[in-house]
């Protein structure tokens, strides 16, 4: 098994033992690819994602939920995978902060040439955190827009682009 598949393996594997009893969700969506913003050196890498995740029940009386997704580009640029936790604070309108952990399948180089078209990370696991803003449109159903960033802030090298991705997803409740 290729190390990538196999930390990707191991980190959804983890979240199993911290998964409640209670039922959780499913989400998807499309994002933006590699925006460029002031918290990244990016806007290189092009197309859209396409993400598919599960966010499993929350934790005893907490608004925290334990979640993982992938998200794979339509251009064959960067794609990647994460596990980490959110909390949802509100209920017909809401907001959704996270932080986790992504593996992606780009360039762990570091100061290659910045003229390729890729995205030298400078590491193959990065921080994710990320926010969504969703309204409640049934019982079962959501929408929220959200932006997922990933970068290791200089911990893991001194490369660090980073990358941000905006888009929509869409919630449904089991």
């Amino acid at each position: 098994m290729k190390p990538v598949a196999l930390i990707a393996t191991a980190m959804f594997a983890s979240l199993a033992p911290a998964a409640p009893a209670q039922a959780g969700e499913l989400f998807g969506g499309v994002f933006i690819h590699d925006v460029d913003t002031p918290l990244t050196k990016s806007g290189i890498e092009k197309g859209a994602d396409l993400m598919a995740g599960y966010r499993f029940g929350k934790i005893a009386a907490t608004p925290i939920q334990p979640y993982a997704f992938i998200a794979v580009n339509t251009a064959g640029e960067t794609n990647y995978g994460a596990i980490g936790i959110s909390a949802k604070f509100g209920d017909t309108i809401y907001i959704r902060p996270g932080i986790g952990l992504a593996v992606h399948t780009g360039s762990t180089k570091n100061f290659s040439d910045p003229n390729d078209g890729k995205i030298d990370f400078g590491s193959r696991i990065l921080f994710e955190p990320e926010v969504g803003i969703g309204a409640r449109l049934n019982d079962r159903m959501s929408i929220e827009g959200s932006w997922v960033h990933m970068s290791h802030g200089t911990l893991l090298s001194r490369q660090n682009p980073g990358i941000d991705n905006f888009g929509i997803r869409f919630n449904l409740a089991l």
